[in-house]
């Protein structure tokens, strides 16, 4: 007899990323050099002022027992200095839900808010796990397309048209995972005017806001909007800022009500997140910054190298994002060569020709709502970045002469 899962999985779509990182894997363990454009965390350590602190606290000893649900008081505090030196406006700690990554928060925010009949609207390309964390719920994701001549920024007009009297919440993320868009202040503030016009709730996935370039200010509906403070709710962590994936320590700011909800919602998951990655977190978040002013100018740098490479490509083309650290890659003058007996025809084909031709893990645009590209991570070094890039070249060249002599 097989008993049968859970209907509310049938609504999930399988993950291309998971089948692109298994063929990256099998290729490295039979020794083949693989270039890792396709993972969306930071290379660099955390400062070492953290790890200095995690020792400290192992050794004081009382990190080993539960935690309040929602985390330890001190690191809550902390995060509400935080947001009043960086956002200007002060939330209590009763409105912090520490959680096990910014993941975590967004999937708390899910099953507290969402709803069958319910719609969110997501502006697409958008993260994958957003739309099918939506859909968990038996909720309806709404993708609002985007472009690169529009700077993948949805507009005011299209957010008007994309609401509707079912529309539960808008869920906005700049700078962006997978385009690393980031708004303006003046496009925030229009957004923000819609908004004003229609009770959702707003939930601002604010991850990378430390990672923005070109002299460019994080613009926070928090700061821009105070009135909408009360529908307002920011989702943060310090998995890019501090270079912390593996710690999983996320957050969200939301009205106490709500947070209260998060807390019953977290009580009956998790419990609360690991005691002694909230006391690094704690660490990252009141030490010296000089770290993460540093690896933001690594980045940048990074950035442009990768960006001038890509766009040095025959048939690839790519705007200059203004944060994170991805580069969302037109490809589809690729389309057409030869893989495997048969033209390419999609992103995910691209993106398997480039890690089996040119041995470079990427993630397909489809998987993000935006066919036709290819997301390529530039969180490895400048000397890996022109390495494989150097590599896609040369199998396009090849694919080129194979064309001709064809």
């Amino acid at each position: 007899m097989s008993l049968a899962l859970a209907k509310r999985l049938e609504a999930v779509q399988p993950s291309v990323t998971l089948a692109m990182n298994a063929r990256a894997a099998a290729l490295r363990a039979t020794g083949v050099d693989v270039f890792a454009f396709g993972v969306g965390e930071p290379d660099f350590e955390p400062p070492p002022f953290v790890i200095d602190a995690v020792k400290r606290v192992l050794e004081k000893g009382g990190v080993s027992k539960y935690t309040a649900v929602t985390g330890i008081a001190p690191l809550k505090q902390a995060i509400c200095d935080r947001v009043e030196r960086t956002r200007g406006f002060r939330p209590t700690p009763d409105m912090v839900t520490v959680s096990v990554g910014a993941k975590h928060a967004l999937f708390n925010l899910a099953v507290a808010l969402f709803e069958p009949g319910d719609e969110v609207v997501l502006p697409a390309p958008c993260w994958v796990s957003y739309p099918e964390q939506v859909r968990m719920m038996g909720a309806t994701p709404v993708l609002v397309p985007t472009d690169d001549v529009s700077g993948w920024r949805v507009t005011a007009a299209q957010l008007e048209a994309a609401i509707t009297p079912k529309t539960k919440a808008v869920l906005l993320c700049t700078p962006s995972n997978p385009t690393g868009a980031a708004y303006s202040e003046a496009e925030m503030r229009a957004l923000c005017e819609v908004l004003r016009r229609h009770d959702v709730w707003i939930i601002v996935d604010e991850i990378y806001s430390e990672l923005v370039y070109d002299g460019l200010a994080h613009a926070s509906p928090a700061v821009l909007a105070p009135d909408l403070l009360p529908r307002i709710v920011l989702v943060d962590g310090v998995s890019k800022t501090y270079a912390m994936t593996g710690w999983r320590i996320g957050w969200s700011i939301a009205p106490s009500h709500l947070a209260k909800a998060l807390d019953t919602v977290q009580g009956q998951s998790t419990t609360n997140p690991t005691a002694v990655a909230q006391h690094a977190a704690l660490a990252a978040i009141t030490g010296p910054q000089d770290e993460v002013v540093k690896m933001r100018a690594t980045f940048e740098q990074r950035r442009n190298a990768m960006i001038a490479g890509l766009n040095g490509l025959p048939g690839i083309s790519c705007r200059t994002p203004e944060g994170a650290f991805y580069a969302f890659a037109d490809c589809r003058g690729l389309y057409g060569i030869d893989f495997n007996g048969k033209p390419i025809a999609n992103d995910e084909d691209v993106a398997f020709w480039l890690l089996e031709k040119a041995h470079v893990a990427s993630v397909p645009g489809g998987a993000f709502g935006a066919p036709g590209h290819v997301r390529f991570s530039y969180a490895t070094s400048e000397e890996r970045i022109a390495a494989g890039i150097a590599a896609i070249g040369r199998a396009i060249e090849s694919a080129s002469r194979t064309a001709k002599k064809g």
